[in-house]
């Protein structure tokens, strides 16, 4: 169920380097709006640690999702349909997991027509990020790999590509750089940074 302490660390340190790479340009645009400071405010962390919807969003959203859909799902996938085909698979059920949102949109007052929409871009993200989640959780064997990346992504929210417009000059260049360049290395990471001997994984991504 990728509970285990042998390659641990590994599996904490390294994916969530990986996912920080494949959000550089949005880190980048964070970091140009000075967001980064919030990080040193203590009354920050101390107001985030005692907020529901914080702890929600960056501790039991993401344990208790990765615990499902990863540690409890895919030990029963994988042996039925291959380890390849539970990528696409197990993240299917997770995106399906996620349309009950779509009652919450139309209670809040959304237009149906809206509410539709932004359930169905919200199942396609959470569909993506899912089959990256299940290929973290299967090559390296540990189910803090996902949970620690989906805490971030949960904390990013989705690329806000549209404010990179709003920015002029050659500022706007080298944000668009940051982007593209983040992308490209994390396509390059990422399966030499997910190697399953890296993190002493031989059940679900078994060396041959």
């Amino acid at each position: 169920m990728g509970i285990r302490l042998s390659g641990l660390v590994q599996a904490i340190i390294l994916p969530l380097f990986l996912t920080m790479v494949l959000f550089l340009g949005p880190m980048s645009l964070h970091y140009n709006e000075g967001l980064y400071q919030r990080f040193f405010d203590l009354k920050m962390w101390l107001y985030c640690l005692t907020n529901v919807v914080w702890l929600r969003n960056h501790v039991i959203a993401p344990f208790f999702e990765e615990f499902t859909f990863r540690a409890c799902m895919l030990p029963i996938l994988v042996p039925c349909f291959g380890k390849n085909n539970s990528v696409i698979l197990c993240p299917f059920f997770f995106g399906i997991a996620h349309l009950h949102l779509l009652n919450e949109k139309l209670a809040h007052g959304a237009k149906f027509k809206a509410a539709i929409m932004q359930s169905l871009f919200q199942f396609a993200y959470t569909t993506v990020f899912g089959a990256y989640s299940t290929y973290l959780f299967l090559r390296t064997g540990h189910v803090a790999a996902p949970v620690i990346v989906h805490a971030f992504c949960n904390h990013m929210g989705f690329p806000d590509f549209g404010q990179l417009f709003t920015i002029e000059g050659p500022k706007q260049s080298v944000l668009m750089l940051c982007f593209v360049a983040g992308l490209v290395m994390w396509m390059l990471m990422l399966e030499p940074l997910t190697e399953p001997q890296i993190y002493n994984n031989t059940l679900y991504w078994p060396t041959t």
